[in-house]
């Protein structure tokens, strides 16, 4: 719809006529001319977010070493991937990245010794 409003304006149509013809408001497409005209572009503008602070490829390689020992806390993770990459990440970004990448993200938990397991048997 865009391509067409520009595509009329182009042929020579005024903007009011323009606007009348789409039943569009006047103020969008003098606006979305004057952005045609500055960029070259008719497409709206992508991503207000925050930058994301790592890069597929980051995210991957955090998704494998908790998959190599999936004992690892997401701080022991985290810890891995700052001394690999030196790029600083938290315990929250690992855990995101892990549920990202279809992991439950990793408790820490005192594993049962063999004196554990016969007690809670006998018991």
């Amino acid at each position: 719809m865009r391509g067409r409003i520009i595509g009329k304006i182009e042929e020579g149509q005024k903007i009011t006529d323009v606007a009348r013809e789409f039943d569009i408001d006047h103020s969008v497409v003098s606006r979305l001319w004057k952005s045609f005209k500055t960029t070259g572009m008719c497409s709206r503008r992508h991503g207000g977010g925050r930058v994301r602070s790592t890069t597929p490829e980051e995210d991957s390689y955090i998704v494998l070493s908790a998959k190599r020992n999936r004992r690892t806390a997401a701080q022991q993770v985290a810890n891995q991937f700052i001394a690999a990459s030196g790029k600083q990440i938290s315990r929250k970004t690992v855990v995101r990245r892990l549920r990202g990448g279809g992991l439950r993200t990793p408790v820490v938990c005192v594993p049962l010794t063999r004196q554990h397991r016969t007690a809670r048997l006998q018991w």
